[in-house]
């Protein structure tokens, strides 16, 4: 039987996800880099910038997420209030933290800016907090520790939120058990996804390890086309490459048989 991975929610708060202004290219990215990690990600949840709203969402994933990651919030506006709804989730108190004001003057003194009211405001945390340095940006990150469970809170620019996260990796990577993650996949003709449904739930049900999906891609002269996409894990990525091959090839049988065209398996 497969051990039961740690649970991760991933947060992104912001009105402008919600009105369709900005696309949640954070969520994709983060999804996927939790996944390989060994996390299984059950919730990406889209959050207004609304104090309570946010505290509700982190209190729900608090009984049953290991890991909780917000996006977003944490700039100097009025409308920037992740970190208070940590605090209010949580119950605690919120404080200047002296190393998140020391990295901010730091971050300011350099561009010959004054610490103002608002760009204190970026160093107010939840009591606990380990502060994450921005280093593509000014609003300082945190972690927090809440029983079992993590949260950690990033910026909302993707490439503030990417490099942030990569300092909280070796953290993340003792809560989650060490596997190597391959994407193997094929392009078919011929054969109707619903043909091959069957089948398809047959091999998930068997190789519980791994994620197995097709995607229809319209009709080429009046023929269908989709591909399937294997997702595997293993120890290594020899492993994982097996895997994902063996069950591929399961698919392409059937395909064949049913008298499709397929264009062999490839890997990243």
């Amino acid at each position: 039987m497969e051990p039961k991975l740690p649970e991760a929610w991933i947060l992104s708060i912001g009105n402008e996800l919600l009105i369709g202004r900005t696309v949640n290219t954070n969520a994709s990215w983060l999804g996927k880099r939790l996944t390989v990690m060994g996390f299984n990600v059950r919730r990406i949840v889209v959050v207004p910038d609304d104090i309570e709203e946010i505290a509700d969402e982190i209190r729900r994933a608090l009984g049953r997420a290991r890991l909780i990651v917000t996006t977003g919030g944490l700039g100097p506006t009025h409308d920037d209030v992740t970190l208070a709804a940590v605090g209010r989730a949580l119950g605690r108190e919120m404080e200047v933290n002296d190393e998140a004001l020391r990295m901010l003057k730091d971050h300011y003194d350099r561009r010959g800016l004054p610490l103002t009211e608002h760009r204190i405001k970026m160093a107010v945390m939840p009591q606990g907090a380990k502060i994450l340095k921005n280093s593509a940006g000014s609003a300082p990150g945190c972690l927090l520790r809440e029983g079992e469970t993590v949260i950690v809170s990033l910026p909302g620019v993707p490439r503030e939120m990417e490099a942030m996260f990569e300092e909280v990796v070796p953290l993340i990577r003792q809560m989650a058990p060490e596997r190597e993650a391959i994407e193997c996949a094929s392009r078919i003709r011929g054969v109707p996804e619903s043909t091959l449904a069957p089948l398809m739930e047959r091999l998930a049900k068997e190789r519980t390890s791994s994620y197995l999906k097709s995607h229809p891609l319209g009709f080429e002269q009046g023929v269908p086309v989709l591909d399937v996409k294997v997702l595997s894990f293993g120890a290594d990525r020899q492993e994982a490459e097996r895997e994902a091959r063996e069950i591929l090839t399961q698919v392409l049988k059937e395909v064949e048989t049913r008298g499709g065209q397929h264009f062999g398996i490839h890997c990243s």
